[in-house]
């Protein structure tokens, strides 16, 4: 869906999954993971996808496996899926005056 979405500059977009830290957190997984985007803009730091052993070659885009990376990052899109099918996509922006 990301290749879909941004085409050719989805290669350039790194990609993380709070899960991965965290597990499933049920109810709670929409708003921690608006937390997390909301540090992600005003902290400049992408958490890492941990425990991100054996890529799928399937899956070939920047993952930013097992370590936090430092970027600039003006936006960011959420895309959460959870149990029967409830699906949402939210995207943050950094306010800029």
């Amino acid at each position: 869906a990301i290749k879909s979405l941004f085409g050719d500059y989805a290669y350039q977009l790194p990609i993380s999954s709070t899960k991965s830290m965290i597990g499933h957190l049920l109810g709670a997984s929409g708003a921690v993971e608006g937390i997390a985007c909301v540090k992600t803009i005003t902290d400049g730091i992408i958490h890492a996808t941990i425990n991100y052993e054996v890529p799928d070659p399937d899956c070939d885009l920047d993952y930013v496996p097992n370590v936090a990376r430092r970027k600039e990052v003006k936006a960011v899109l959420s895309n959460s899926f959870g149990f029967g099918g409830q699906n949402a996509c939210l995207v943050f922006k950094k306010f800029e005056e």
